[in-house]
Protein backbone atom coordinates (compact mmCIF):
# COMPACT_ATOMS: atom_id res chain seq x y z
CA UNK A 1 0.00 0.00 0.00
CA UNK A 2 1.54 3.36 -1.01
CA UNK A 3 2.05 6.16 1.54
CA UNK A 4 -0.36 8.59 0.01
CA UNK A 5 -3.06 5.44 -0.08
CA UNK A 6 -2.72 5.18 3.98
CA UNK A 7 -5.94 6.43 5.95
CA UNK A 8 -5.55 8.82 8.90
CA UNK A 9 -6.50 6.57 11.66
CA UNK A 10 -5.20 4.70 14.39
CA UNK A 11 -4.85 1.76 12.04
CA UNK A 12 -3.26 3.78 9.56
CA UNK A 13 -0.74 5.26 12.30
CA UNK A 14 0.33 1.98 13.27
CA UNK A 15 0.78 0.64 9.43
CA UNK A 16 2.97 3.81 9.28
CA UNK A 17 4.78 3.04 12.54
CA UNK A 18 5.74 -0.63 11.37
CA UNK A 19 6.91 0.39 8.19
CA UNK A 20 9.26 2.78 9.84
CA UNK A 21 11.01 0.17 12.20
CA UNK A 22 11.32 -2.00 9.14
CA UNK A 23 12.99 0.76 6.94
CA UNK A 24 15.17 1.87 10.23
CA UNK A 25 16.49 -1.56 10.53
CA UNK A 26 17.60 -2.45 7.16
CA UNK A 27 18.65 0.84 6.76
CA UNK A 28 20.93 -0.14 9.48
CA UNK A 29 21.89 -3.60 8.73
CA UNK A 30 22.83 -2.55 4.81
CA UNK A 31 24.87 0.33 6.48
CA UNK A 32 26.72 -2.14 8.54
CA UNK A 33 27.03 -4.15 5.62
CA UNK A 34 28.40 -1.28 3.42
CA UNK A 35 30.81 -0.66 6.42
CA UNK A 36 32.00 -4.01 6.06
CA UNK A 37 32.67 -4.21 2.86
CA UNK A 38 34.47 -0.90 2.24
CA UNK A 39 36.89 -3.14 4.99
CA UNK A 40 36.83 -5.94 2.78
CA UNK A 41 38.13 -3.73 -0.34
CA UNK A 42 40.66 -1.74 0.87
CA UNK A 43 42.06 -4.87 2.06
CA UNK A 44 41.68 -6.65 -1.41
CA UNK A 45 43.36 -3.61 -2.85
CA UNK A 46 46.04 -3.74 -0.87
CA UNK A 47 46.72 -7.03 -1.32
CA UNK A 48 45.82 -6.76 -5.02
CA UNK A 49 48.89 -3.86 -5.78
CA UNK A 50 51.25 -6.47 -4.00
CA UNK A 51 50.39 -9.21 -6.14
CA UNK A 52 50.21 -7.10 -9.30
CA UNK A 53 53.44 -5.69 -8.05
CA UNK A 54 55.36 -9.78 -7.56
CA UNK A 55 53.50 -10.50 -11.14
CA UNK A 56 55.32 -8.20 -12.64
CA UNK A 57 58.36 -9.26 -10.83
CA UNK A 58 58.07 -12.64 -11.82
CA UNK A 59 56.65 -11.80 -15.50
CA UNK A 60 60.75 -10.18 -15.74
CA UNK A 61 62.18 -12.86 -14.23
CA UNK A 62 60.51 -15.26 -16.10
CA UNK A 63 61.66 -13.69 -19.77
CA UNK A 64 64.77 -13.36 -18.11
CA UNK A 65 65.13 -17.03 -17.56
CA UNK A 66 64.28 -17.68 -21.81
CA UNK A 67 66.88 -15.56 -22.44
CA UNK A 68 69.46 -17.60 -20.64
CA UNK A 69 67.66 -20.50 -21.90
CA UNK A 70 67.57 -19.41 -25.61
CA UNK A 71 71.43 -18.62 -25.25
CA UNK A 72 72.15 -21.85 -24.02
CA UNK A 73 70.25 -24.14 -25.75
CA UNK A 74 68.44 -22.38 -28.72
CA UNK A 75 65.44 -20.39 -29.62
CA UNK A 76 64.55 -23.75 -31.31
CA UNK A 77 65.61 -26.44 -28.44
CA UNK A 78 63.42 -23.91 -25.90
CA UNK A 79 60.49 -24.12 -28.21
CA UNK A 80 60.40 -28.04 -28.72
CA UNK A 81 60.50 -28.20 -24.85
CA UNK A 82 57.82 -25.74 -24.52
CA UNK A 83 56.11 -28.23 -26.94
CA UNK A 84 56.74 -31.70 -25.65
CA UNK A 85 54.17 -30.97 -22.68
CA UNK A 86 51.07 -32.27 -23.04
CA UNK A 87 49.35 -31.70 -20.02
CA UNK A 88 48.58 -27.82 -20.11
CA UNK A 89 47.67 -25.45 -17.32
CA UNK A 90 44.39 -24.05 -16.01
CA UNK A 91 42.26 -23.36 -13.03
CA UNK A 92 38.86 -24.60 -11.89
CA UNK A 93 36.41 -21.96 -10.50
CA UNK A 94 34.72 -22.06 -7.94
CA UNK A 95 33.16 -18.88 -5.41
CA UNK A 96 33.70 -17.42 -1.97
CA UNK A 97 30.81 -15.42 0.02
CA UNK A 98 31.74 -12.36 1.51
CA UNK A 99 29.17 -10.09 2.99
CA UNK A 100 26.60 -11.95 0.72
CA UNK A 101 29.13 -11.02 -2.31
CA UNK A 102 29.77 -14.40 -4.53
CA UNK A 103 33.56 -13.51 -5.02
CA UNK A 104 35.68 -15.79 -7.34
CA UNK A 105 37.84 -18.51 -5.95
CA UNK A 106 40.22 -19.59 -8.81
CA UNK A 107 42.20 -22.65 -7.66
CA UNK A 108 45.64 -23.83 -10.32
CA UNK A 109 45.63 -26.96 -11.98
CA UNK A 110 48.49 -28.93 -13.26
CA UNK A 111 50.35 -25.61 -13.13
CA UNK A 112 53.34 -26.84 -11.35
CA UNK A 113 54.33 -30.00 -13.12
CA UNK A 114 57.12 -32.66 -12.14
CA UNK A 115 59.83 -33.04 -14.25
CA UNK A 116 57.95 -36.05 -15.71
CA UNK A 117 55.16 -34.15 -15.93
CA UNK A 118 56.98 -31.74 -18.45
CA UNK A 119 57.62 -34.40 -21.23
CA UNK A 120 60.86 -33.50 -22.44
CA UNK A 121 63.16 -35.31 -20.65
CA UNK A 122 66.01 -35.25 -18.36
CA UNK A 123 68.84 -36.48 -20.92
CA UNK A 124 68.18 -34.54 -23.86
CA UNK A 125 67.73 -30.68 -22.27
CA UNK A 126 70.28 -28.99 -19.33
CA UNK A 127 69.34 -27.30 -16.24
CA UNK A 128 68.44 -23.64 -17.50
CA UNK A 129 65.19 -25.71 -19.38
CA UNK A 130 64.14 -26.47 -15.92
CA UNK A 131 64.71 -22.71 -14.11
CA UNK A 132 62.78 -21.02 -17.30
CA UNK A 133 59.81 -23.72 -17.01
CA UNK A 134 59.95 -23.16 -12.56
CA UNK A 135 59.71 -19.16 -13.70
CA UNK A 136 57.19 -19.25 -16.00
CA UNK A 137 55.21 -21.94 -13.40
CA UNK A 138 55.44 -19.56 -10.62
CA UNK A 139 54.14 -16.54 -13.11
CA UNK A 140 51.12 -18.64 -14.28
CA UNK A 141 50.15 -19.00 -10.55
CA UNK A 142 50.78 -15.01 -10.06
CA UNK A 143 48.64 -14.44 -12.95
CA UNK A 144 45.86 -16.63 -11.38
CA UNK A 145 46.31 -14.99 -8.34
CA UNK A 146 46.07 -11.42 -9.25
CA UNK A 147 42.97 -12.31 -11.58
CA UNK A 148 41.04 -14.09 -8.47
CA UNK A 149 41.55 -10.93 -6.60
CA UNK A 150 40.90 -8.48 -9.23
CA UNK A 151 37.59 -10.04 -10.30
CA UNK A 152 36.53 -10.27 -6.68
CA UNK A 153 37.24 -6.16 -6.63
CA UNK A 154 35.06 -5.97 -9.29
CA UNK A 155 31.87 -7.67 -7.96
CA UNK A 156 32.94 -6.00 -4.63
CA UNK A 157 32.74 -2.75 -6.12
CA UNK A 158 29.63 -3.62 -7.95
CA UNK A 159 27.89 -4.47 -4.83
CA UNK A 160 28.78 -1.67 -2.78
CA UNK A 161 27.52 0.64 -5.39
CA UNK A 162 24.41 -1.31 -5.66
CA UNK A 163 23.74 -1.71 -1.29
CA UNK A 164 24.96 2.46 -1.26
CA UNK A 165 22.22 3.37 -3.48
CA UNK A 166 19.63 1.34 -1.67
CA UNK A 167 20.90 2.78 1.47
CA UNK A 168 20.87 5.94 0.23
CA UNK A 169 16.96 5.70 -1.33
CA UNK A 170 16.16 4.76 2.62
CA UNK A 171 17.53 7.24 4.37
CA UNK A 172 16.76 10.33 1.79
CA UNK A 173 13.55 9.06 0.46
CA UNK A 174 11.80 6.35 2.26
CA UNK A 175 12.03 7.21 6.04
CA UNK A 176 11.83 10.85 5.27
CA UNK A 177 8.59 9.99 2.95
CA UNK A 178 7.35 7.84 6.37
CA UNK A 179 8.23 10.36 9.01
CA UNK A 180 6.12 13.00 7.17
CA UNK A 181 3.21 10.58 6.41
CA UNK A 182 3.51 9.94 10.38
CA UNK A 183 3.42 13.52 11.23
CA UNK A 184 0.51 13.88 9.05
CA UNK A 185 -1.77 11.94 10.47
CA UNK A 186 -0.62 12.37 13.71
CA UNK A 187 -1.45 15.90 12.81
CA UNK A 188 -5.07 15.11 11.44
CA UNK A 189 -5.78 12.63 14.34
CA UNK A 190 -5.08 16.07 16.92
CA UNK A 191 -7.29 18.05 14.47
CA UNK A 192 -10.09 15.17 14.50
CA UNK A 193 -10.13 14.95 18.21
CA UNK A 194 -9.92 18.31 18.75
CA UNK A 195 -13.30 19.05 16.50
CA UNK A 196 -14.43 15.87 18.70
CA UNK A 197 -13.97 17.99 22.02
CA UNK A 198 -15.53 21.28 20.63
CA UNK A 199 -18.38 19.17 19.18
CA UNK A 200 -19.16 17.69 21.89
CA UNK A 201 -18.40 21.06 24.23
CA UNK A 202 -21.33 22.83 22.09
CA UNK A 203 -23.38 19.89 22.66
CA UNK A 204 -22.87 19.89 25.84
CA UNK A 205 -23.67 23.39 26.48
CA UNK A 206 -26.84 23.05 24.33
CA UNK A 207 -27.97 20.73 26.66
CA UNK A 208 -27.28 23.23 29.42
CA UNK A 209 -29.20 25.64 27.68
CA UNK A 210 -32.07 23.52 27.02
CA UNK A 211 -32.15 22.12 30.38
CA UNK A 212 -32.22 26.11 32.01
CA UNK A 213 -34.67 26.91 29.92
CA UNK A 214 -37.11 24.13 31.43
Amino acid sequence: MPVDDIKPTRAGLLIVRRRMALAERVHRLLSMKLDGMMLDLVGLTEQAARERQELEEKYAGAREMVAVAAMMEGATGVLLAALSVEAYPSYTTGHRNVFGVRLPDLEPVMVRKTLDQRGYGILGTSSVIDDAADAYEELLEAIIATAELEGGIKHLLDDIEKTRRRVNALEFKIIPELEEARRFIENQRDEMERQEWTRLRRIKKIKAKRTGGL
